[in-house]
């Protein structure tokens, strides 16, 4: 959050200058003027609504009682409300499917389709919603058509709406890189085919900030209603004006009622597209990918790499496990022997010599280690991996009466000073005295 203010503080730097002393005292005080003169208009129009020049003052309780008991809202706004928002359902809806239809059919390489959609919506869009839903109204009621406005409100809001979001599809899918449809096509996807499932998907998370605040048109459109007797909220409200003669009152809370549907649904605009990116996918978790060091502990290169199915003639995977797991992974070390889980515990055992120099059978014995390796699940149970036919006892004497002739080895050739240390005088002594912990067999 604070990175995107600082963002937006730096590029309004690059756009503006920042305000100095005299600059913010003139904002300061023209803000107050403002204030000002606002307040005084406010208070202009009480007094006119108070002091009419003719009829009865506008402010009494007893213009804004019959607005707002319960016999207003159980008799005429509710049901104006209930019949506004089964208009206002069933035209977004439509508007949806419409456009969505007449998008796609404007942008499909059919020539006699995307003509056919073109005339369509050029059509819906440029006539006023207001004169299609007069002639549909005219036209419904000569052939005798039940709730005849009802429908010419509900088909005319379907028609303009959905031809502009038609026009928002067609944008979306314009507005996308080149590169998608090509790489569609490139993959051996015909046209129509990467047009319903590469670029349209793409399109209507991009336009459906505008497809909402759309809707919230469709919404208000249907006051249009009243004009061809349509029993919505404001003719409901203009009744109620009418038989108490307090037309501004009943007006005013029909005003209030709409304002309260349109900021919902302006809400949802916004919060719908913030909801959708956070349930895409977001950063991996690295899973625990082991290296394979062989002769040096510090060897953290080779990594262990997903051992998946390969395709027919496909190459070989190098990827690893994990696609956020970083290329080194650490892992401690004790000793010559190191042992690391990942779905298997797998143990090498290493011949070192003294000092951390290694001997000539010790670069045997790792050899030898490269190829015979004992496999153990995590709970140091089942069965253990019979490669190369030779069984873990087998392995762990043969490891260890080996480094054993290799220490004694290494400790003769300390006593002729080839590899000893001239100052250390205890260094043969403390080397054959303690047994080395290199030939404790595997537990």
């Amino acid at each position: 959050m604070n990175n995107k203010k600082n963002s937006e503080d730096s590029t309004t730097r690059l756009l503006f200058d920042a305000p100095g002393p005299k600059a913010l005292k003139k904002i300061r005080i023209a803000n107050i003027i403002g204030s000002i003169l606002i307040a005084g208009l406010v208070l202009a129009v009480l007094f006119r609504l108070h002091n009419p020049p003719q009829g009865e003052n506008q402010l009494s309780w007893d213009l804004w009682r019959p607005a707002l008991n319960s016999e207003a809202w159980t008799d005429f706004y509710l049901p104006g409300l209930v019949q506004t928002l089964a208009a206002s359902v069933v035209a977004i809806i439509g508007s949806m499917l419409y456009g969505l239809i007449f998008g796609i059919g404007r942008l499909l390489p059919n020539r006699v389709i995307r003509f056919i959609s073109g005339i369509i919506v050029e059509f819906c869009r440029a006539v006023p919603v207001l004169l299609m839903m007069i002639f549909m109204w005219r036209w419904f009621s000569s052939v005798n058509l039940p709730s005849s406005s009802y429908w010419a409100v509900t088909i005319s809001l379907i028609l303009y709406n959905g031809s502009v979001v038609a026009e928002l599809v067609r944008s979306g899918v314009g507005s996308l890189p080149d590169g998608q449809r090509e790489a569609a096509l490139a993959l051996g996807l015909t046209r129509t085919r990467s047009l319903m499932l590469i670029e349209v998907p793409q399109a209507l998370y991009a336009m459906l900030p505008a497809a909402i605040t759309q809707l919230v048109v469709v919404l208000k459109d249907t006051a249009l209603g009243s004009i061809i007797l349509y029993t919505d909220l404001l003719q409901q409200s203009r009744r109620l004006g009418s038989m108490y003669f307090n037309i501004l009152q009943a007006l005013t809370v029909a005003a209030v009622l709409y304002f309260i549907m349109c900021f919902i649904v302006s809400r949802i605009a916004e919060w719908l597209p913030s909801r959708l990116a956070s349930r895409t996918s977001g950063a991996t978790t690295p899973d625990p990918t082991a290296p394979l060091a062989i002769n040096d502990p510090t060897n953290t290169v080779r990594i262990k790499v997903a051992r998946t199915p390969r395709p027919f003639g496909g190459a070989e995977p190098v990827l690893p496990e994990s696609y956020g797991a970083s290329g080194i992974t650490p892992h401690g070390w004790q000793g010559d022997y190191r042992g690391y889980l990942h779905g298997e515990e797998e143990q090498y055992l290493h011949g070192r010599g003294h000092y951390g120099q290694t001997s000539s059978v010790g670069k045997l014995a790792d050899m030898i280690t490269q190829e015979i390796r004992v496999v153990r699940p995590q709970n140091g149970k089942g069965k253990k991996d019979k490669k190369k036919h030779v069984s873990s006892r087998v392995q762990r004497q043969f490891h260890s009466s080996l480094f054993r002739w290799g220490r004694g080895k290494k400790s003769s050739t300390d006593h002729t000073g080839m590899d000893s240390d001239p100052s250390d005088k205890n260094n043969t002594s403390s080397n054959t005295s303690q047994p080395s912990d290199r030939t404790k067999d595997w537990k």
